[in-house]
């Protein structure tokens, strides 16, 4: 296929494809799948090789958030029974993450429900950082908490942390449809903040609110200008008690086509499988592997996942291998370009508050309205690891 092999030749040279060829992958067809997941495996390959890196969840304070982000369980309004809890203290955090890092984790992701931390939430989580990193060393720790406020990003790199994740989630056009209590501009303030204090800024999206492909598309472009070093991409959960209940709009092939999409306009970029893999991959989990090259171990934030040795084989099946400690994720020409970025030279590498780190999670949906097959049973509330006396899926 033409397009294919024009979308791996300007992967490998790290140059952008047209918005019209990124439309095109989305518009494959099934019987073309197989050919889009090989071609965008190259892609992979080439920057990544057959690297798996694991990030593992804390959540530091569940539910009750002010924010009216349509998708998620902790959302003003909702009704879902999710763990409620206050911060974990440091201590309390540090033994969740050293479940994650014991299991293969290399990155641990601090998320907190709100709108944003105060001053004093930012002491909390960078104590909770120092017990972290002195407790298990190599260890990266991204925080994710949130809308930023004007010196927060410096004060968390200097307690120890590596990066910080906001979400764009859906398109500018179409943000205003899902999220009322602040605006897309507000998150593309945060991510910025991030990379002016010298974190690596993961920012992302979320597929199946009913965005058409051109939305999806717009988003993965505009994270490709925000070029953070990492982009988790998560499939929506449309559970009762949310507004978006009843968007059922996603299959397995069609996760693929997004993932390869993704893939192919951000070729070196950490390209992580995050939220929803499990409900809507299913049994194809492993060929995604091909697309990404970072998965999220365990369970999310208020939802279980698979079991966290189920990942680990699932890996090891499909001729992989998990990223050990002392390897860079990222290709040498995006970690040169960071360093000469903090010492005010170059200014990235590409040619060219809620739902953190993707988790959404309530009770199933009805699925009458959505696609074939939806698989509303796999839905399930986490009810171990922190927040609990449970021991946590690592």
């Amino acid at each position: 296929m033409d397009l294919l092999n024009t979308l791996v030749d300007k992967g490998l040279r790290r140059e952008l494809p047209t918005r019209e060829e990124a439309l095109a992958v989305l518009a494959t067809s099934d019987d073309d799948l197989l050919e889009v997941v090989a071609a965008a495996g190259k892609v992979r390959r080439q920057w990544f090789g057959r690297r798996v890196k694991l990030n593992y969840l804390v959540n530091l304070k569940s539910g009750l958030c002010p924010e009216d982000c349509s998708y998620c369980s902790q959302r003003l309004g909702s009704k879902a029974e999710i763990l409620k809890y206050t911060w974990l203290k440091p201590d309390e955090a540090s033994k969740a993450a050293a479940a994650g890092v014991a299991g293969g984790a290399k990155r641990v992701c601090l998320v907190a429900s709100g709108r944003g931390p105060t001053d004093r939430d930012v002491d909390r989580v960078s104590q909770t950082i120092e017990a972290i990193k002195e407790q298990n060393e190599g260890v990266e720790v991204c925080a994710c908490l949130g809308l930023l406020s004007a010196g927060q990003a410096d004060r968390l790199r200097s307690a120890g942390a590596d990066a910080y994740n906001h979400n764009l989630n859906t398109s500018e056009g179409t943000y205003g449809d899902i999220t009322t209590t602040h605006t897309y501009a507000d998150r593309v303030e945060t991510v910025q903040q991030a990379q002016a204090a010298g974190l690596s800024a993961c920012s992302g999206l979320i597929a199946g609110m009913g965005e058409s492909d051109a939305d999806l598309v717009d988003v993965v472009f505009s994270l490709r200008e925000l070029d953070p070093d990492s982009v988790p991409v998560n499939f929506l959960i449309p559970f009762e008690g949310t507004p978006l209940a009843k968007e059922w709009n996603l299959t397995p092939q069609r996760c693929l086509r997004i993932l390869a999409m993704v893939r192919f306009v951000c070729p070196d970029v950490e390209v992580r499988l995050a939220g929803g893999r499990e409900v809507h991959l299913r049994s194809m989990q492993p060929l995604a592997l091909h697309l990404v090259n970072s998965i999220f171990l365990g369970d999310y934030l208020t939802s279980e996942g698979q079991a966290g040795q189920a990942d680990l084989d699932m890996i090891a099946d499909a001729g992989f291998e998990v990223e050990g400690a002392g390897t860079t994720t990222l290709p040498r020409h995006r970690t040169d370009a960071a360093a000469e970025a903090e010492t005010g030279g170059g200014c990235g590498s590409h040619a060219g508050g809620c739902a953190p780190c993707g988790d959404v999670t309530d009770e199933p949906g009805d699925a009458e309205a959505g696609v074939p097959g939806a698989r509303t049973d796999l839905v399930a509330v986490r009810r171990r690891g922190a927040g609990t006396d449970l021991a946590p899926n690592a």
